[in-house]
């Protein structure tokens, strides 16, 4: 079984970014992953420094460890400025290459606007830097206000069929890779 670790560049309680995740989390472990979302909320990451090691903040090996165990990560990150969140940024830039080389990753984007491909795309480079393979199929949500109903789930069932592809695309190419380890 391969292990799929979510990531959310979202803050805020009850966010649209984690919302997205989730339902993508639950379409992977449908396809027969192990998942596990790591709730940045919930953790104590510092701003990265550019140090290799942070002894006051053991979030950070927390997070370096079960990245580089898992075959895979589904990130969402809503979009700002045209780009994804500091947040992510920032938990990506905690790690290295050894945490990222050959993993597979899944992108999703969250917009208050109208859809666009920028985060994702943003997301794309960081990966091809640090050797990782993003998936054919990504997700944007846009206009994301009017996308969810008040349990969290899509209202438009095509779009939850695209975080659906996704999140199976993910759990797919990360048991090829497992294989050619």
């Amino acid at each position: 079984m391969v292990k799929i670790i979510g990531l959310c560049g979202s803050l805020r309680a009850s966010s649209y970014s984690e919302k997205a995740l989730l339902l993508a989390l639950a379409a992977a472990e449908r396809a027969g992953a192990e998942v596990e979302y790591l709730d940045f909320k919930k953790m104590d990451l510092p701003f990265c420094d550019g140090g290799d090691s942070y002894p006051d903040h053991p979030d950070v090996q927390v997070l370096k460890s079960k990245v580089k165990a898992a075959a895979g990560l589904i990130i969402s990150t809503p979009e700002y400025h045209g780009s994804f969140s500091g947040v992510i940024k920032n938990a990506l830039d905690l790690m290295s290459f050894e945490e990222f080389t050959d993993k597979v990753w899944g992108v999703i984007s969250v917009l208050g606007g109208g859809q666009n491909s920028n985060a994702l795309n943003d997301l794309r480079t960081v990966a091809r830097w640090v050797h990782s393979w993003v998936v054919r199929e990504q997700v944007a949500i846009g206009q994301a206000w009017k996308q969810f109903d008040t349990e969290g789930k899509l209202v438009d069932p095509k779009l939850q069929e695209r975080l659906d592809k996704l999140a199976q695309e993910v759990v797919r190419s990360a048991r090829l890779f497992r294989v050619a380890d």
